[in-house]
């Protein structure tokens, strides 16, 4: 017997034995080190499916099935009990004029997780006193026999974009214009690129490869179902809260990695110094402060950028750290940070307000917020670098913020260097030069 069989066979004696007030079963597993999660959750048929690696690697999950769904993280938070997590996020423009398809929110208490902290693998169910057959007909779907989800082979034909380059240039310039009149200081704009390729690629193998190659990220995956899902590899945290303390971030400039180990040092001393890129990077930090303000009993702000480097592109960031109020809850958090200028501008109405008549298409999850709440702990990404999978189409997201001395065609670049953190996971049929003048 597998160590999973003995977990779900533990599992389903303690769920006879427990009382109707029980909420939450947990066993230990003996997995090997070199268990894929991926590979597991691509097997099994329980939705929604939700898979989630830490920034720092130490913790994986896969949720699978739901006991209940909510459309309301306040909702949400109120029915959780101790160790029991809820998973999901909140769109960017969900249930607006704009996007009345999405939803504003997604959340479910998964029926079954897996998780791992560090080295220890657990595997765990939620109950309610209604649902105990419908945990115990989850457990026996499972599938303990799994398949290697395959590397990718798919190739891009071709790549369309929403909006094309005239037509962001028009939006940088209409943005310029709006900042010169004072409407705003910042705003976000953002990009579609849809793909065209010779087969479709599965989320779990844009997961896999994607988690693989792009390291001190979040890496996600939110299916709804098998024909919608949401993936992405992000290394912009919206918030950390354990108990009272919390931290967040501002991650804001953006410059390209170099060819050579010399070149890259250029270009991180350039970004550091640059003024246009820390004026940027200062106004996120700026609002996540007066936002926070009045939830805080006191608040540390890192005084200088520092540097992170990624596989495509190099940011500046600064850490803010909290101590919040008594009776703060994580859905307050939530609609205080999110969206923060850092993917929608400053001040955010306008900015979100300019944002809608301007961009031609609706974000939905892109630039959201995705992650989980707990009673004692909880953590939400940003939902940045990001593809949206619906049947055969891919689409990829990126956003550039448009400060004074922002131009159409370096910030056209940077959405490059963004999109190719998933884009590059492709091989590519397009010619070199369709691709420079697309």
């Amino acid at each position: 017997m597998t160590a999973l069989q003995k977990a779900v066979e533990l599992l389903l004696e303690k769920i006879r034995q427990s009382t109707p007030i029980t909420q939450r079963l947990t066993v230990k597993l003996d997995l090997p080190a070199n268990t894929d999660l991926i590979d597991w959750m691509e097997s099994q048929p329980l939705f929604p499916k939700f898979y989630w690696q830490s920034r720092d690697c130490r913790e994986e999950v896969v949720a699978l099935g739901q006991i209940k769904t909510f459309t309301d993280p306040k909702a949400a938070e109120k029915i959780l009990a101790d160790e029991q997590r809820i998973w999901g996020g909140r769109s960017f423009d969900g249930r607006t004029q704009r996007n009345r398809r999405c939803m504003p929110s997604f959340f479910f208490l998964p029926v079954l997780e897996i998780f791992r902290v560090d080295g220890s693998w657990q595997m765990a169910v939620n109950l309610s006193e209604q649902s105990r057959d419908k945990v115990i007909d989850a457990l026996a779907q499972l599938t303990l026999d799994t398949a290697v989800v395959p590397q990718i082979t798919s190739k891009i034909l071709g790549r369309t974009y929403s909006p094309d380059f005239s037509g962001w240039s028009q939006m940088i310039g209409n943005a310029l214009e709006a900042i010169s009149q004072k409407m705003f200081e910042k705003v976000v704009l953002a990009r579609k690129t849809t793909l065209t390729l010779d087969t479709p690629v599965s989320p779990a193998q844009l997961l896999k490869a994607s988690r693989g190659s792009n390291h001190h990220s979040f890496h996600f995956m939110m299916a709804l179902d098998a024909k919608h899902c949401f993936v992405g590899s992000t290394p912009e945290r919206l918030f950390l809260r354990q108990e009272q303390d919390l931290q967040t971030e501002a991650l804001a400039g953006t410059i390209g990695r170099g060819a050579d180990m010399a070149e890259d040092d250029r270009l991180a001393e350039w970004l550091l110094d640059d003024n246009k890129n820390r004026y940027e990077n200062r106004l996120v930090v700026d609002d996540i402060v007066d936002r926070l303000v009045p939830r805080c009993i006191s608040m540390n702000v890192a005084q200088t950028p520092e540097l992170i480097r990624l596989r495509k592109v190099q940011h500046l960031k600064r850490g803010i750290d909290a101590q919040l109020n008594d009776g703060v809850e994580n859905s307050e958090l939530l609609d205080s940070l999110q969206p923060t200028a850092a993917i929608a501008g400053l001040p955010r109405d306008k900015a979100l307000d300019f944002i809608s008549e301007n961009e031609p298409f609706a974000r939905g999850w892109y630039s959201g917020a995705v992650g989980f709440l707990g009673a004692r702990r909880s953590e939400f990404c940003v939902a940045i670098r990001s593809a949206l999978i619906m049947g055969d189409e891919l689409h990829l997201f990126a956003g550039a913020g448009i400060v004074p001395g922002s131009t159409a065609d370096s910030e056209w670049k940077e959405l490059d260097r963004k999109t190719s953190t998933l884009c590059s996971l492709l091989a590519s049929d397009e010619p070199e030069w369709e691709r420079q003048t697309a």
